[in-house]
């Protein structure tokens, strides 16, 4: 830190203050812009000069925060952590429904000490979805296992450094009074008001691009239950008009057969004759007259059968 010191009196050393102003202001522009493409960043700060401010900056910028102790693992082991704010969202809905007041008094009391834990150790954390897109860390000697875990995955860090700490792994040095309420305030809200500006401003584009999205989408909607109902029209009119073509073929062919239909008994009527000039009945000759058939009477000089001689003899 010896090039972040002005110089040392009383013991004490003094922090470069020209120094500080320049890299709080690359550190705030590195924050807004990052909030800015919607990025998430992650405030940290468990001692308790800094807790309050952390608490109130990061739930006005809507940024997830850790003031109360670093869960190990949060980061590395995202994972895991995701389940038990899972289990945080289950118990407040059943807090908030009422239904742990309907269970035994045993079950009911662990279920609310489960519920305090998770709600002290990652109620900052229960809308974080995915690991941050940077790191703001108050006090590096306090958090130094949230610092290791950031530096592995390499996330960003902005940090406020004081003269006893390593600022080697920090990204974005901000030199500064740690040990310091109002030191911790005023580094904590220049972060914090760039990046509910930039937040904000994001989050109206994001809004009115869903409007868009939502607009065109419902367009599409429309367009497509007015081509389908087009498409059923066609098909029912298509669909009447061959019907009615049946019908109609169906109709032609039984008027048809019934005009070709012959008479009872399954043969063609007779052709009548013709009636005469003076109106009368036919002539008998335009009759047809029926051919009898006939046997031939036997002659007198015809012989006899054989059998008929035979019984003549004998007799």
């Amino acid at each position: 830190m010896r090039r972040y010191i002005h110089g040392e009196r009383d013991g004490i050393h003094v922090i470069d203050l020209l120094q500080t102003e320049k890299l709080l202001a690359e550190a705030t522009e590195f924050a807004s812009e990052l909030a800015g493409k919607g990025g998430k960043i992650l405030f940290v700060g468990t001692k308790k000069q800094a807790r309050d401010s952390i608490e109130s900056w990061a739930n006005e910028c809507g940024m997830p925060f850790v003031s109360r102790r670093w869960l190990g693992g949060l980061l590395t082991n995202f994972q895991t952590i995701n389940k038990r704010i899972a289990r945080l969202h289950e118990l407040n809905e059943l807090e908030r429904e009422g239904q742990l007041e309907l269970l035994p008094t045993k079950e009911r009391m662990t279920m609310e000490a489960e519920l305090a834990k998770l709600e002290y150790n990652l109620g900052g954390v229960r809308d974080m979805q995915r690991p941050p897109d940077a790191v703001v860390v108050v006090d590096l000697v306090t958090e130094e296992i949230a610092l290791a875990e950031a530096s592995r995955l390499g996330i960003p860090i902005i940090g406020l450094v004081d003269s006893n700490c390593n600022p080697t792994i920090v990204d974005y040095v901000i030199p500064g009074n740690d040990d310091a309420i109002r030191s911790c305030e005023l580094i904590v809200r220049a972060l914090g008001e760039s990046i509910k500006s930039s937040a904000a401003a994001w989050e109206q584009a994001e809004e009115v691009r869903r409007q868009r999205e939502e607009e065109a989408r419902r367009k599409r909607e429309e367009e497509d239950r007015k081509r389908r109902e087009a498409e059923a029209a066609a098909k029912a009119e298509a669909e009447a008009k061959a019907k009615a073509a049946a019908a109609a073929k169906a109709q032609a062919e039984k008027e048809a057969g019934g005009k070709q239909q012959p008479a009872k008994g399954g043969q063609a009527p007779a052709k009548q004759p013709a009636p005469t000039k003076g109106g009368g009945a036919p002539k008998a000759a335009d009759k047809p007259v029926p051919v009898e058939k006939q046997t031939p009477a036997p002659s007198k000089g015809a012989e006899q059968p054989a059998e008929n001689k035979e019984e003549s003899a004998s007799k």
